[in-house]
């Protein structure tokens, strides 16, 4: 059962709205978003390149810029050592492309995700020591490496490590000692002393900012580097991070650069998945373009995704296109059949109990556990790790609910595990085999989520009648855009709605077109996109079954909902009509 939830945050909508002309309801949805003070507002709706931050208030930039400038011009080798994932990806590309425009000697290497695992280890330590690499940067990696680094230090390596990840730490008392890698300057804003006032960048932007700073200091416009932001937005969105303060203003100026990208690689990418580019939005980042550049990691090398991002002709670009989007497809059904093996352990074993699922599957690909784990949480609204076998051991990720922070409930099992990593809602971890069953009692043992915890939060911002929704709101409402985590798309309700016709729609007959009435006696047509048959079979538990069957015909008149929903227009043959898309219902 979910929780509805309605807001009611206070301010002076009327004064907000005239202020920046904007409707108080707009002004009201932005409180909502806790974006509170005049500064705060004017940097929501209209925060530009130039709002962002200083990259120079992060701890150790300075170290790593005064490194970086006397290597480039000593013409010392220099490899960027990214990860697998689109945030790896991506911030590889922006070090490799920021290093290079200044003439530096510089490559990179990705580990393999199946070989090599996560992050910085030994054989990449080796293997840039044999190439005769003189400095190694990590980005999105590199806080937990403190041996890998202490290893490449020893072989008289200079390190620069550039990240994004929790800070590994002991506790002794209550108390937490953060361990700092021994790099010789290490750029992660989540360290404890760092003065840079935005926690929440992806390791794209961190590499970002890392490479203007060089760049000014270097006496260079970074301007030059402004193509370099798309790449932070797709980072941004792929990663899921908050679309809140910095990153809003990088997703915003990225998708507007995505959609006149001279990248031929993204080019390619945008025609072959069939994105009409002048509307190309966070959607398509987090669930079209996203997961080819993912799948490249996942099923082959991740070093395709960056080929892809750095194709010199249109030929080869679109050659990797194909590839990407082709693996892409074989990655979903995989999913397809490992979700559906997933879903019948939980429902036919005793971990159904649990209130943190650990699914063993040891023939699924493992670099499709944390979809797995995602598809899984969403289902039963419980954290959920994922577990299969690996080279050696077993290994896993997990994605988290709300109240459950996952990096911090991993650090109460470490003894358990061989590695593990992540943030508050995801995580990855490995372990020996024979302690699969000890991980998930212990898991479960020290969980502390409530009863409560446990149920959805459905969070409404307003209530609102259906004659409100016009084309004026419609348009309004993109103020709001870019929408992702940390700013949700704006979620409005209605109770008592009246059910008075539907048509079964789509070629999986899974979507639902409905004629509904609020109790101001104002009509709308509404659309259910998912789950049409539960939606129906609900009110046939209810209503009867001589009630569903009048509504198909469009003759009902007694079914009564409550529900959530957005407002949209339908464009048809040049007319259009506002509608509503149902989130929820109850």
């Amino acid at each position: 059962m979910e929780r509805w939830v309605l807001l009611r945050k206070g301010a002076d909508f009327e004064a907000i709205g005239k202020k920046y002309q904007i409707s108080p309801r707009l002004a009201c949805l932005i409180r909502n978003r806790d974006v509170i003070g005049e500064e705060a507002v004017d940097r929501y709706l209209n925060g530009t390149i130039s709002d962002l931050y200083d990259g120079m208030l992060m701890k150790d930039m300075d170290k790593a810029i005064d490194i970086l400038k006397e290597k480039i011009l000593e013409d010392k080798k220099i490899r960027v050592i990214g990860d697998y994932d689109i945030d790896g990806v991506n911030a590889t590309y922006i070090l490799l492309e920021g290093l290079e425009r200044l003439g530096a000697d510089v490559d990179s290497d990705i580990p393999d995700r199946i070989s090599d695992g996560y992050g910085l280890n030994r054989h990449l330590v080796e293997r840039a020591y044999e190439a005769g690499v003189d400095t190694l940067i990590t980005c999105d990696n590199g806080i937990a490496a403190a041996d890998e680094i202490a290893y490449g230090k020893e072989m008289g390596m200079t390190v620069i490590v550039t990240d994004h990840h929790e800070v590994p730490f002991d506790e002794h008392d209550g108390e937490k000692r953060y361990r700092i890698p021994p790099a010789d300057a290490v750029i992660d804003p989540k360290q404890p002393d760092c003065l840079y006032p935005f926690k929440g960048l992806c390791g794209a932007a961190v590499a970002y900012k890392l490479m203007e700073a060089l760049w000014e200091s270097m006496g260079k416009d970074s301007a030059d580097l402004d193509d370099l932001i798309e790449n932070v937005a797709i980072a941004t969105i792929g990663d899921v991070m908050d679309l809140e303060d910095e990153n809003r203003i990088f997703v915003k100026e990225g998708l507007q650069m995505l959609r006149r990208t001279k990248n031929p690689g993204l080019k390619a990418l945008i025609e072959c998945t069939g994105i009409d580019k002048n509307s190309l939005n966070s959607y398509h980042i987090g669930f079209v373009l996203g997961p080819c550049i993912n799948a490249s990691g996942r099923l082959d090398t991740a070093k395709r995704a960056l080929e892809l991002l750095r194709a010199g002709t249109q030929k080869e670009a679109d050659i990797l296109a194909g590839d990407l989007k082709s693996l892409n497809d074989s990655r979903k059904d995989m999913t397809e059949e490992a979700v559906k093996q997933a879903e019948e352990q939980v429902e036919t074993t005793t971990i159904s109990k649990d209130k943190v699922l650990v699914v063993y599957l040891p023939d699924c690909h493992e670099s499709l556990a944390g979809i797995v784990a995602g598809r899984i949480r969403e289902n039963y609204y419980k954290p959920v790790f994922v577990l299969t076998d690996a080279e050696e051991g077993v290994k896993g990720s997990g994605r988290s609910i709300d109240g459950y922070y996952m990096y911090e409930e991993l650090n109460k099992c470490k003894e358990l595990l061989t590695k593990f990593g992540g943030h508050r809602l995801a995580a990855g971890l490995s372990l020996p085999k024979e302690n699969v069953g000890k991980f998930r009692e212990m898991l479960n043992k020290k969980c502390t989520l409530t009863e409560e915890e446990m149920k959805e939060k459905v969070t409404i911002d307003m209530e609102m009648p259906f004659g409100c929704v016009t084309e004026g709101l419609v348009k309004e409402l993109e103020l709001l855009e870019p929408f992702g985590k940390g700013n949700t798309k704006p979620v409005f309700a209605a109770r008592d709605v009246t059910l008075l016709g539907a048509r079964i729609l789509g070629k999986n007959r899974n979507v639902l077109k409905l004629q509904v009435q609020d109790v101001n006696g104002c009509r709308i047509e509404a659309m259910l996109f998912h789950h049409a048959d539960d939606f129906l079979g609900k009110l046939e538990e209810q209503y009867g079954k001589t009630e569903v069957e009048a509504l198909l015909k469009g003759r009902g008149r007694q079914i009564r909902i409550s529900m959530t929903y957005y407002p949209d227009i339908n464009e048809y043959m040049g007319k259009k009509t506002p509608q509503i898309v149902v989130t929820h219902y109850r």
